[in-house]
């Protein structure tokens, strides 16, 4: 018997020892392969450096070399040099002059993740996941979302053309928009909303430093005027932050105990789970508004509390950006960003849309639906890895038409604002009248107003490739006729929603942007979803539960 032990004692002991010795194998390898590259390289590099047939400049060599393989990445491992760095850190001070967007990688192109809000790119129109092709004249083709941000700030009052493309339309739309400095704050409102005012909402713009802080001293205030039915946390375009601020916030709505973060990569050191640690502050119905501008931070938050069920996701999906980054020194005042782990939600889901091949340059599948993993919740509902946060209640918004982006590229609406606030001391209505309506039409036609449709663009083509045969011009004038009235019916269609817009801009000059909130808040088909589910209790539960 004790032979027999000794010798069951002496076999874990060799499967340790070979264990050991394969991890110190392939650390052995790893470093020489290192050291063996390493020195092609440099070899490599220094040839060419002294020997080139040209004279090239070493530094510019090297850059070009290490953003070649970090390329091969993914598209958030990047490096900074002196002057990037300086501006990463003026952004994480959230005070710096540009446009007010924030880039991220989608399906190999650059896009907008998310617009600040009242910043110059919100307000002229550009919205989440407009494609970004150009920045003043220079193509975005094979720049990184970091260069793109750094290519649109610039001094305060400086110009900068931003290009776009967006789905639904065919033609590229030009943004000409003048930098201003941008004051990122963590909420831009808070307070009672529905009918009987008895519902709080707190909008979250970002998870900057004591964004968990600031959501608790609203909530307090909210609590102590009243009780309040159920919270509306709008976490729509909202890119993310801090980490640890989402793990704070999380915490004030579950119980103690509850692991709702795990961060796991290669490296042990790096590996980091959150768990929550407070009492609960609230615990009334909650929901949470999200889209496609909703990245990082803000879909560990949506996606903890779904898994948990404890609140109802409401709006579109999510961008599906679940990796980590942190920022390695290296010398020369210069840095490294890199991606070291990704973020798994309770149900054990990874949040990350995109997976990178790493065989070429930002090399990415997408898992198709057929083939994403499935998680359950804690009441036993299905949600799936890799699509970002779906929300519980999917809504979605009709893209703006032509018509609308050329009236906000244009200043139609800031114009208009502008011109009677001069003429009038006061604006006191629940919507827009009809008179300050057909103000702004006839504004529109003293300044000559006008736009293309893609048919326009199409009838154009072809007037210069039919100019001069006769025979073809009374169509053409036809359809030339056939355009005015499309334009005409369209003006017509969109009408509910211009008057929404041109009733929001002129709110703020009256009433300020805290006004501009409370009547869109009004209208808001997603607000409006979630105050009825905070109100239909049976509704609640059946999402909730999994029996919709």
């Amino acid at each position: 018997m004790f032979k027999k032990k000794k010798y069951r004692v002496g076999i874990a002991v060799l499967v340790v020892a070979l264990a050991s010795a394969g991890i110190a194998a392939q650390q052995t390898d790893i470093y020489f392969q290192i050291k063996k590259n390493f020195s092609i390289f440099s070899k490599a590099y220094e040839n060419v450096a002294l020997e080139y047939v040209d004279e090239v400049d070493p530094e510019i060599l090297m850059r070009n070399g290490i953003d070649a393989m970090l390329e091969t990445l993914d598209p958030y491992t990047v490096m900074f040099n002196e002057s990037q760095n300086e501006q990463s850190e003026l952004m994480q001070r959230g005070n710096y002059a540009g446009i007010g967007i924030e880039a991220g990688y989608r399906d190999g192109e650059v896009v907008v993740v998310a617009p600040n809000e009242g910043g110059p790119a919100e307000q002229a129109g550009i919205r989440a996941g407009d494609v970004i092709i150009a920045v003043d004249g220079v193509s975005t083709e094979g720049l990184q979302p970091e260069e793109v941000n750094v290519l649109t700030r610039g001094e305060v009052g400086s110009e900068v053309t931003i290009t776009i493309r967006r789905f639904g339309l065919d033609q590229p739309l030009d943004f000409n928009l003048e930098r201003a400095r941008i004051e990122v704050s963590n909420i831009s409102y808070a307070g009672f909303i529905g009918e009987t005012e008895d519902a709080g909402y707190i909008r979250l713009n970002q998870f900057g430093s004591n964004a968990a802080e600031e959501i608790r001293e609203e909530l307090e205030k909210l609590t102590e005027q009243k009780e309040i039915s159920g919270l509306v946390l709008d976490l729509r375009d909202n890119p993310g932050g801090v980490l640890q601020e989402a793990v704070k916030i999380i915490d004030k709505f579950v119980e103690p105990g509850i692991t709702v973060v795990d961060i796991r990569g290669r490296i042990q050191e790096y590996n980091q789970t959150f768990t929550t640690s407070e009492p609960v502050m609230f615990d009334k119905p909650i929901t949470v508004l999200m889209n496609g501008g909703s990245a990082s931070a803000s879909e560990v938050v949506a996606g903890a509390l779904q898994d948990l069920d404890r609140a109802v996701i409401i709006g579109e999906q999510s961008f599906g950006k679940g990796l980590v980054q942190i920022v390695k020194p290296l010398p020369y005042n210069t840095s490294l960003k890199m991606t070291i782990s990704r973020y798994y939600i309770p149900s054990g889901r990874s949040i990350q849309s995109v997976q990178y091949t790493h065989q070429g340059k930002n090399s990415a599948v997408s898992v198709a639906d057929s083939s994403k993993r499935e998680f359950k919740t804690r009441n036993g509902r299905t949600v799936y890895e890799g699509r970002g946060i779906q929300p519980d209640i999917e809504t979605g918004k009709e893209a703006p038409s032509i018509l609308e982006v050329a009236l906000m590229q244009q200043g139609m609406y800031f114009d208009f604002a502008t011109k009677f606030e001069s003429q009038n001391a006061s604006f006191d209505y629940s919507a827009l009248p009809d008179n300050v309506f057909n103000q702004f039409k006839q504004y529109l036609e003293e300044q000559d107003f006008s736009y293309s449709t893609d048919s326009e663009n199409l009838l154009s083509s072809l007037k210069e490739e039919l100019k001069g045969i006769q025979a073809a011009e009374s169509q053409l004038e036809a359809l030339e006729q056939a355009t005015e009235i499309e334009k005409e019916t369209l003006f017509e269609e969109k009408s509910p929603d211009i008057k929404r817009r041109l009733y929001l801009e002129l709110v703020s000059r009256y009433q300020g942007q805290s006004g501009r909130v409370e009547a869109g808040l009004r209208s808001d088909g997603d607000v409006l979803k979630a105050l009825e589910l905070i109100k239909n209790e049976t509704e609640r539960n059946k999402v909730l539960s999994g029996d919709q």
